[in-house]
């Protein structure tokens, strides 16, 4: 399982013209799923973004978390996190786990931000997605389950 980091100032998911999901500061979460992913590996992402210290203290050292920040998070499925690039021109999506496989999991990973007591917005799993957002920073970190 993969989540790309990025900490905002906002950011903001649009679909068919219309904002679908609307954060202030936060992050922006791309989220994606592989194969052999299983509900233990969404719950250890989850806590691992809601708990990574990527945000500065009073002395402007990367010192606090989401949490401590009371930040929200724009969570977007994300297929292409898995697209292998090594061989030819065009990414292949074979270690991207199908609908069925991503779906449950992704909802898992929203429910234990959720749980934590975060504001979470989405987009919708499949749909062609213009995401809006202004990189604090900028700061973008992968954080992947320990199979990976």
């Amino acid at each position: 399982m993969r989540a790309l980091v990025q900490r905002c100032l906002s950011a903001k998911v649009v679909i068919d013209g219309k904002i679908h999901g609307e954060i202030g500061p936060g992050m922006v979460i791309f989220f994606g799923v592989t194969h052999s992913d299983m509900p233990a590996d969404a719950d250890y992402v989850a806590e691992k973004c809601v708990t990574l210290r990527i945000y500065e203290d009073d002395q402007g050292k990367m010192n606090r978390s989401l949490l401590d920040i009371g930040g929200a998070a724009l969570v977007i499925s994300q297929f292409t996190l898995y697209g292998d690039t090594s061989a030819g021109r065009r990414p292949s999506f074979t270690e991207a786990a199908r609908p069925e496989t991503a779906i449950p999991l992704y909802e898992r990973f929203l429910e234990q931000l959720r749980v934590r007591g975060l504001q979470v917005e989405t987009g919708i799993f499949g749909a062609d997605m213009k995401v809006h957002l202004i990189n604090d920073g900028p700061a973008t970190f992968l954080v992947e389950s320990k199979g990976h």
